[in-house]
């Protein structure tokens, strides 16, 4: 063989200098048949020696009318038919160039969204220790929605997966949004549907507040998180550019400080759009349906019990006190994920600091007081032992209860 070097001078000594094939082959110390195949030869001739071939030559037809009837066969089920006993690895690199043949291509088409069609919604578990009170730290849910157009980013940390605390976050997060997009996407989270025979199903609660958005709820077939990528991919930002370095006092902490980052993420310029979300929200709000108004209590927890003689009431898995002069009514309870509140008759009988601790009592000295007084003075008058006992035990309690019951300028139980 030739080198390059050689080739192009004999090109040069025929062409440019005329030189005959004889007279190139006794400079060069060649041979004139090389010289001759130089000179027929566009570019450099090369020495190719057919290959050893491998040993999955032999038994491909019989890969072949595998993969013809069962095109996804996989490779380990292939090799266990057809009696395969060495490297599975020259199996696996056959049967993939193989496949394409009988299996057509699923491609991914890439997705363009329009202002104010939809915002991807997921529950983010931080990975880091948030103190919840009473000596109880732990990695409460973060409930992230990413707009699909202006990739604007929000967030809040609420107190649990169930419905209402949920759905509180859900409407908090569309507050941060500015606006109700036409569709909300979810996965299969259990307070808010899931897959059933086939076809999506929301759960009563979602259903009903969906309604009073007016927005529609796209349900992710289970196992496709690629569905909502952009908040995934929203999700891993926040674990390696927000957490990092970062501590955390309480659950409205970590909030105050998730908003504060989002304002400036929210303001950095995105490859991908060729701008930042920033650029791109006004757009976004001006194409999405108006914030309803729904008023501020009218989601979250909502229960109504007859207050026990103990006059405690549970939200979650906590107990929180109540003013022990409507014991045996029936009093309403409404919790926020800041708030829970207790009403009689349309009377405020107790308002605490929602607890995000679990398994705690929550009592106002207040309310203790007010047992105390109560269970002196119905000591005292059941203890009564004349004829007229039985009526004065009623009326030295409709006394006391009127006293405690007075309600100051604020409405509240004094």
């Amino acid at each position: 063989m030739i080198t390059v070097e050689d080739w192009a001078e004999i090109r040069r000594l025929h062409r440019a200098e005329k030189m005959p094939i004889k007279a190139i082959a006794r400079m060069l110390g060649i041979s004139k048949n090389t010289v001759r195949r130089a000179l027929r030869a566009s570019e450099l001739p090369k020495c190719e020696r057919q290959g050893p071939g491998s040993m999955v030559d032999a038994v491909e037809p019989r890969i072949r009318l595998l993969l013809k009837d069962y095109p996804a066969m996989p490779a380990t089920v292939i090799a266990e038919r057809i009696g395969w006993a060495h490297s599975i690895t020259v199996l696996r690199d056959r049967v993939r160039e193989l496949r394409p043949v009988y299996l057509p291509a699923d491609p991914a088409s890439r997705t363009a969204y329009d202002p104010g069609e939809l915002a991807q919604c997921d529950l983010w578990f931080p990975p880091a220790p948030v103190p919840l009170g009473s000596g109880q730290a732990g990695s409460p849910p973060v409930l992230v929605a990413v707009s699909g157009y202006s990739r604007w980013l929000t967030g809040t940390m609420i107190c649990s997966r169930e419905s209402a605390d949920l759905i509180l976050g859900q409407w908090e997060v569309i507050c941060q949004l500015g606006g109700v997009p036409k569709a909300l996407v979810w996965d299969n989270e259990g307070a808010v549907g899931s897959w059933r025979r086939g076809r999506p199903q929301l759960t009563e609660a979602f259903e009903a507040f969906r309604g009073l958005l007016g927005c529609a709820v796209i349900l992710n077939r289970p196992r496709d998180p690629e569905s909502k990528g952009i908040v995934e991919r929203n999700n891993e930002y926040l674990e390696t550019s927000f957490l990092p370095g970062r501590v955390f006092a309480s659950p409205q902490d970590f909030n105050a400080q998730l908003g504060e980052w989002m304002t400036l993420a929210n303001s950095r310029f995105r490859r991908r759009l060729d701008c930042a979300p920033a650029d791109r929200i006004a757009a976004d709000r001006a194409a999405m349906m108006a914030l309803p108004p729904i008023g501020p209590g009218q989601l979250g927890w909502h229960t109504a019990v007859r207050l026990p003689r103990d006059y405690y009431v549970r939200v979650a898995s906590n107990d929180y006190s109540v003013h022990p002069s409507v014991i045996g009514r029936r009093v309403r309870v409404h919790a926020s994920l800041d708030r829970v509140r207790v009403t009689c008759d349309g009377r405020l009988v107790a308002d605490h600091p929602r607890c995000w601790a679990a398994r705690q009592t929550i009592t106002d000295p207040g309310h203790r007081d007010a047992a105390a007084v109560l269970r002196r003075e119905y000591r005292r008058v059941t203890a009564a032992s004349s004829p007229g006992g039985a009526l004065e035990v009623e009326q030295r309690s409709l006394d006391v209860y009127d006293a405690l019951t007075s309600t100051g300028a604020d409405g509240e139980v004094a």
